[in-house]
């Protein structure tokens, strides 16, 4: 049977949701990475599917490479199936850093804030569309992590399967949980300062498109259908897989709930298991920190949030790696390269803990003094962002390694002995 072919590169914690969600449902499946890609996997042995989850898309353009861009529009033009959630959707676009298969771009931010929303979010679905759910309703709730928007340009090549309508309860905008703000103080403070919390620019614009690409199809959706336990989306995420890909899932049901925290670890002493729970102990103890500074807060089992300006997506990120690494058990590849990493990992990451600490604590003080003569200047808490991150968007300093190390241990424990894995998690 074909198997549905997961992009890995620049994916991380939106990989991981990728691949629960095809585990839980029992499709077949496999992780590929860009240099697979540009040396012709996608050809020896086409997919029933292309999925390339969240992401930078200008990244995971870069890491294909043109050969690789070149792999991905030949497998679609000769009949195969891209599936490309969010910054995937955006890989998919026409652009710059976009692989052409839909004529769209992705359209630019007018304020940044807008590009800070997350939550569910009600959507009004095409009629007569058969890639729109039977049954899904006139105003299902699909989530969205941080979208970016299409250039819409209505045009018969490219159909809209569905368009954002009103904001869902746990819908945020950065930090403010929409549904804790009185809408009519809100619509006052809009007008008098010309802000734009509540997200009347997304209201009637696509959040799911669909095309073809020579004999292929394309589907591109800024919202996460994978996302754990949000049964409307996880629905639409198996029809299109029976649509698309003619497979059937082997299990029925929403995608389980995933709570980071309670994942067993079943990477073995010897295998180096000890030092893998004293990592996600010691994120988790820095999370905690930021939390009890009120820089952090939970926003479910599997994603925490931040004030802005903060970078909790990337701490996120790692700690999400972690947590599903230990879960897992090693083939004597992957054990292997956890020995060999181990040392210097566990290194770096009290180096970079030491110094999360000490930002996250000028962060606070920066916000608590802001407005006086001791305020800490922005250029300092910059350079310490810098040091321990890198610039926005490109992971760099102290985390970039061991955002890698924790990467490449997750794709060789899966790839190399991938029936050792569970097929559903334990609730």
């Amino acid at each position: 049977m074909s198997s549905i072919h997961i992009y890995w590169d620049e994916s991380h914690i939106w990989g991981l949701l990728v691949w629960r969600a095809l585990r839980a449902l029992g499709l077949p499946h496999r992780l590929l990475r860009a240099r697979e890609i540009a040396q012709g996997a996608l050809s020896r042995n086409p997919p029933a599917a292309l999925v390339v989850p969240g992401g930078t898309a200008r990244r995971k353009f870069a890491a294909l490479g043109p050969e690789g861009v070149a792999a991905v529009r030949d497998y679609v033009r000769g009949g195969g199936v891209y599936l490309g959630f969010c910054g995937g959707a955006g890989l998919g676009l026409t652009g710059r850093d976009g692989l052409g298969l839909c004529p769209w771009k992705r359209r630019a931010f007018s304020d940044r804030i807008q590009h800070t929303n997350s939550g569910h979010i009600h959507v009004r679905p095409a009629q007569d569309n058969a890639l729109v759910p039977p049954g899904i309703g006139p105003a299902p709730l699909l989530p969205v992590w941080w979208p970016a928007r299409f250039e819409y340009e209505p045009c018969e090549a490219v159909r809209v399967l569905a368009a954002y309508t009103e904001p869902g309860p746990d819908f945020w905008t950065a930090d403010l949980p929409l549904a804790s703000i009185p809408r009519g103080p809100l619509e006052d403070l809009e007008t008098q300062y010309g802000l734009a919390i509540w997200p009347h620019y997304m209201t009637g614009q696509p959040c799911l498109v669909e095309g073809h690409y020579g004999a292929g199809r394309y589907v591109l959706s800024y919202s996460h259908l994978e996302t754990p336990a949000s049964p409307q989306a996880n629905a639409w995420l198996v029809h299109l897989v029976r649509e698309l890909a003619g497979l059937a899932p082997a299990h029925g049901g929403p995608t389980p709930a995933w709570n980071l925290e309670t994942l067993t670890r079943r990477w073995p002493d010897e295998a180096g298991g000890a030092a893998l729970a004293a990592a996600k102990a010691g994120l988790e103890a820095s999370i905690a920190q930021g939390q009890d500074q009120w820089l952090f807060f939970r926003r479910n089992a599997w994603l925490f949030g931040w004030r802005r300006g903060i970078p909790g997506g990337a701490l996120n990120a790692l700690h999400s790696l972690v947590c599903q690494v230990q879960n897992l058990e090693p083939g004597p590849g992957a054990a292997r390269l956890w020995l060999a990493r181990r040392a210097e990992f566990m290194e770096r990451l009290e180096q970079f803990r030491h110094g999360l600490a000490g930002y996250l604590l000028a962060e606070r003080l920066a916000m608590t003094m802001s407005g006086t003569i001791n305020a800490i200047p922005e250029e300092v808490l910059t350079g310490q962002r810098l040091a321990l991150f890198g610039a926005h968007m490109d992971f760099g300093g102290l985390f970039a390694p061991l955002l890698e190390t924790m990467d490449e241990l997750f794709f060789a424990t899966v790839t190399e002995a991938p029936e050792r894995q569970p097929e559903r998690e334990a609730p």
